[in-house]
């Protein structure tokens, strides 16, 4: 995978959102980790909309259930979920 964004603030969605257009629109592969209350990303539909160019998109499941209510949209993952992602990274963009 070329990118892992890293979400850790719903202030990043715009930027998240940006960033995944555009690697989207240069054919990479990108992916997204959402913890802390950068899960709340996932109320931000610019964020939703381009996460639908990701490889993959997990929810720090812990995060989720901290921070929001009902089903999350994304896959729930674990710390474990993020590590994986970040060793299958060739660059990652905290956020």
């Amino acid at each position: 995978m070329d990118i892992l964004l890293h979400i850790t603030t719903p202030a990043a969605a715009p930027v998240a959102a940006a960033l995944g257009r555009a690697r989207s629109a240069k054919c990479a592969t990108w992916a997204a980790f959402l913890t802390n209350d950068g899960v709340k990303a996932l109320d931000d539909a610019g964020f939703v909309a381009a996460s639908k160019g990701a490889a993959r998109v997990a929810a720090c499941e812990h995060s989720w259930d901290l921070h929001m209510t009902g089903e999350c949209p994304v896959e729930r993952g674990s710390q474990t979920v993020n590590s994986a992602l970040m060793a299958e990274a060739d660059r990652v963009i905290s956020l």
